[in-house]
């Protein structure tokens, strides 16, 4: 029995026109090498953390043939929400565990165990830009009116993060992986309030996604910091296979 994550799939099976083709070769059929993969790779003992940015679909009905594909997969299947999920409501995560009850698990403002670790996560957000280059390249300002706008949005995830980390704990969990969807932090920064709530928990990994592109792929934090082993898991990233967390 193996943990598992990945993440920005961008299923697009009821809407060919989003296709990731564009983004170069590694996107082509990337949907038919992913499951390839993970029927090599996965039992159906195994979980698997899908991490945000699952279909382009923006209503459920525009998602069926995405998430029957995901069902298809081997394993548990545990989702979180990304910035393009468009028919996630935050609010509304009860109602999407309800209806794919037994198929599928959705995480927000909740936890899941492996074993004796408690799964908690967020979407997260983190400040993109824009930023301001010389001619040199060096940094010289970004949007300030963003950034701010972009800390209101970092702090409502913020206390997402900790009422998952909080649910768990009050259940007597102290073992922790956690999941973002967005990175831990932008370019800019050595850590955030998500590194600092990681701190806090005695979190062992740090598993994120949404740096997709090899000119993303550096943008945050990687490694041990703090004794945390932090993880880039973005389907690009990874070639299309899973990364094994425990």
């Amino acid at each position: 029995m193996s943990l598992y994550a990945i993440g920005d799939l961008h299923l697009c099976f009821q809407r060919p026109e989003k296709s990731m083709n564009a983004f170069g070769r590694e996107w082509r059929n990337h949907e038919k090498k992913f499951k390839k993969n993970c029927e090599k790779m996965l039992t159906d003992e195994d979980t698997l953390v899908l991490l945000g940015d699952h279909t382009w679909g923006r209503k459920l009905p525009q998602c069926q043939k995405d998430f029957e594909y995901i069902e298809s997969l081997p394993g548990r299947k545990i989702l979180l929400r990304g910035n393009h999920d468009m028919f996630w409501d935050a609010k509304k995560t009860d109602r999407l565990n309800e209806q794919f009850a037994g198929r599928l698990e959705f995480l927000q403002n909740n936890y899941y165990t492996y074993g004796d670790h408690a799964l908690v996560g967020t979407k997260g957000y983190t400040f993109e830009g824009p930023f301001y280059l010389d001619d040199d390249g060096h940094l010289i300002g970004w949007d300030k009116e963003e950034a701010a706008h972009a800390e209101k949005l970092v702090e409502r995830e913020y206390y997402r993060l900790k009422e998952s980390f909080d649910k768990a704990a009050a259940d007597g969990y102290s073992k922790f992986i956690m999941f973002l969807h967005y990175p831990p932090t932008n370019i800019l920064q050595t850590r955030s309030c998500f590194t600092d709530l990681a701190e806090e928990y005695g979190v062992e990994q740090v598993i994120y996604a949404h740096c997709h592109g090899a000119s993303r792929w550096h943008d945050s934090v990687t490694g041990v910091k703090n004794g945390i082993v932090y993880k880039l898991a973005a389907g690009d990233f990874l070639g299309w296979k899973p990364e094994k967390i425990l």
